[in-house]
């Protein structure tokens, strides 16, 4: 029976239509896709659904009534809960806390901890979990992570789960653990909407999915009568070519060298333990690890933003002193991690943003005057190239969709073909067609003889550009293998500490 009906569901907000006349139907006991590309409207319209945003217009039905969800307490309250894509947990409370927060049972006016306890192990067996329940989450891999939220929201008694990209920081084993605990929900009788970019994933876990396109739904299907190049025809509108990369060709000389290269996290900690690799001219070589294993820290390493030890060499100079600006001027560039936070200035337009790393150089600068009319024709053929989604070059940064942002850096960084590019998860959050832009462009970059050193949580998309893949574990490279000659089940151990490199 439908579960879920969002029936003819608005939202416009200043200059956009996010979601026009959406419908979505769900049925009980059913795991349902939402596909669309960036800005397609998947984003608002579970927002609505979990309460935070009010529609225009439209109505939504659950079991048949009609229900009003002012915010996301009133969503919990009618047993929606959801996994957002960063998860909302305290790291220094237990797994046993962080599930029953805002939300323990009281005698008393205190908090009854037997009576919790005995609630959350109860949930655990019936669903056949097992967790450390009193070890503090910031000393847990992102797998059992994930599994806290997907048990808070049951302890919270939700009978629908909006996923939200589960799968984008796990191993190729832990997706397979947590595609069981999802079958595990379908059988005792929960409904699941499952949104994401990998279409492998749709037709493993998902019986039917609801597409998006720019605010309107463009196609409701069962997943099994339909291919994923279907799938990502519908959601991008056009012929998407798939993506078969040639390995390279001509790898030339050393471009970035580091030897023995130790370094501490911002706790102190160590994040890297003599590390050495080189990558050169003509070559992707990609770093694979489970979240936390040092990736952050080796890009900001490189990038000269913390202190190590050891040497740096870029283009036959040792930079290990040199300040992030001098290495720019050396050929490198980099694709931050954290896109907001380290990649733009979101109270800025788009033009300010892509000479950020370039204003203090001719054209856009002399004399101690900033030239305009270079800015803004530099900033619209980035806007051109790289097929930004936004009015023009004025456009407030804050105002654009997570795709478009990650575009202007990605044009920002590559437009002027970098010796050496550092992509740190350079398709994050990035729709089918405008990851295989990107995925293009490197791989362009590398034809041309730049070299790239390509972080990402995405085993396919390393398999796919990669010429070698690196393996990080606590802070060390512990395996090094060519896509060809390997699996994804054996980069998994290496990247959970199963198999070690020798």
């Amino acid at each position: 029976m439908t579960y879920l009906f969002m029936q003819s569901i608005t939202k416009r907000f200043p200059g956009v239509t996010a979601n026009d006349g959406v419908d979505l139907s769900v049925e009980r006991g059913s795991i349902h896709a939402l596909l669309g590309e960036n800005g397609a409207g998947k984003s608002t319209l579970m927002r609505i659904l979990y309460g935070m945003y009010t529609p225009d217009h439209g109505r939504i039905f659950l079991e048949g009534r009609e229900i009003r969800i002012p915010n996301p307490r009133a969503a919990i309250q009618l047993g929606i809960g959801m996994v957002h894509q960063e998860f909302q947990l305290v790291p220094s409370l237990t797994v046993a806390e962080n599930i029953a927060l805002g939300y323990e049972p009281r005698c008393n006016g205190l908090v009854d901890r037997k009576t919790q306890r005995r609630q959350i192990e109860a949930i655990l067996e019936r669903f056949g979990f097992s967790l450390p329940l009193d070890k503090p989450i910031a000393d847990l891999p992102v797998g059992i992570q994930q599994q806290v939220e997907i048990i808070k929201l049951l302890y919270r008694k939700a009978e629908l789960l909006i996923l939200d990209e589960p799968t984008s920081v796990l191993t190729p084993q832990e997706v397979e653990g947590l595609f069981a605990v999802l079958q595990t929900l379908r059988e005792e009788g929960k409904t699941i909407i499952y949104i994401t970019h990998k279409l492998r994933e749709v037709k493993t876990i998902c019986e039917t999915a609801t597409i998006l396109r720019r605010g309107r739904v463009v196609g409701r299907l069962e997943v099994a009568a339909a291919s994923e190049k279907e799938l990502a025809n519908l959601m991008v509108g056009e012929q998407v070519i798939d993506q078969v990369f040639p390995r390279s060709r001509q790898i030339g000389q050393e471009r970035l060298v580091l030897k023995q290269v130790s370094a501490l996290d911002d706790r102190g900690v160590p994040a890297l333990r003599e590390v050495s690799l080189t990558l050169r001219a003509g070559e992707i070589v990609g770093i694979a690890g489970v979240q936390g294993s040092g990736q952050s820290e080796l890009v900001e390493v490189i990038s000269g933003l913390r202190p190590a030890r050891g040497e740096i060499w870029l283009n036959g100079r040792e930079v290990s002193r040199f300040s992030p600006r001098q290495r720019r001027q050396l050929g490198l560039a980099v694709i931050p991690e954290k896109r907001k936070e380290q990649g733009l200035n979101l109270a800025t337009h788009i033009q300010e943003n892509v000479i950020s790393t370039r204003y203090n150089k001719p054209p856009f600068s002399g004399w101690l005057t900033l030239f305009t009319r270079p800015a803004e024709q530099f900033a619209g053929r980035i806007l051109n190239e790289y097929n930004v989604a936004a009015p023009g070059v004025r456009s407030m940064v804050k105002n654009l969709s997570g795709g478009n942002q990650q575009k202007v850096i990605t044009g920002r960084e590559m437009i002027d073909h970098p010796e050496v590019l550092v992509a740190a998860y350079p398709t994050r959050g990035l729709d089918v067609g405008a990851a295989q832009f990107v995925r293009e462009a490197m791989i362009g970059r590398r034809d041309q003889g730049g070299a790239v050193l390509l972080i990402s949580a995405d085993l396919d998309e390393l398999f796919a550009v990669s010429d070698r893949i690196l393996i990080l574990y606590e802070g060390r490279i512990v395996g090094e293998k060519k896509p060809d000659e390997t699996t994804f089940e054996e980069v998994g151990l290496y990247m959970t500490g199963h198999l070690h490199a020798g």
